[in-house]
């Protein structure tokens, strides 16, 4: 009973495993899209002249590699964390790290958006500037709680040595 239990359950891993690059591929290729739209949102923006609409049409292409990058960047997380290391997320640190490679690129990629939404709102309605400046202190406050967070996971981390030791040995199947 117990080995058809592990059988089980690794046919379950090997199926989420499976998902888990599906789900990294069409990441992967909606990044590669979004590049795409953004080349030729630039190249569009240039095609017009050198002038404060063309600026306008780069600053939207930044933000949409931006978001391209954060769609990369989470393709690669998954292949990383859920398939290589094949890591279970329990530990504090290990939970730490995996929040934080997706924060780190979520973050970045809101805060060139927020500024894309500046820009954008000083040259064609200067009224909605409030709506960005708020935007841009959420992406303040999400930045701090992620700074809490991790401060408070280290004092989690020092509780239990093991599993940081566990985290490390894991990297290794990176290199």
């Amino acid at each position: 009973m117990r080995r058809c239990y592990h059988l089980l359950m690794k046919i379950f891993l090997r199926l989420f495993a499976s998902i888990h690059v599906l789900i990294a591929v069409l990441f992967a290729i909606a990044s590669l899209v979004i590049v795409g739209i953004a080349a030729r949102t630039g190249w569009t923006a240039l095609a017009g002249g050198l002038n404060a609409s063309a600026a306008q049409g780069i600053i939207e292409a930044i933000g949409l590699i931006a978001v391209a990058v954060v769609a990369l960047q989470i393709a690669q997380t998954i292949l990383e964390e859920e398939v290589i290391r094949e890591v279970q997320v329990s530990a504090p640190t290990r939970v730490r790290r995996y929040l934080s490679r997706f924060l780190v690129v979520i973050v970045i990629a809101l805060a060139v958006e927020g500024l894309v939404a500046s820009f954008k709102v000083i040259h064609d309605d200067p009224a909605e500037l409030a709506s960005v400046a708020a935007f841009l202190v959420a992406v303040g406050v999400l930045l701090a709680g992620w700074g809490v967070f991790i401060r408070l996971n280290t004092f989690a981390e020092h509780l239990e040595p093991e599993a940081m030791a566990e985290a490390k040995s894991e990297d290794q199947k990176l290199e």
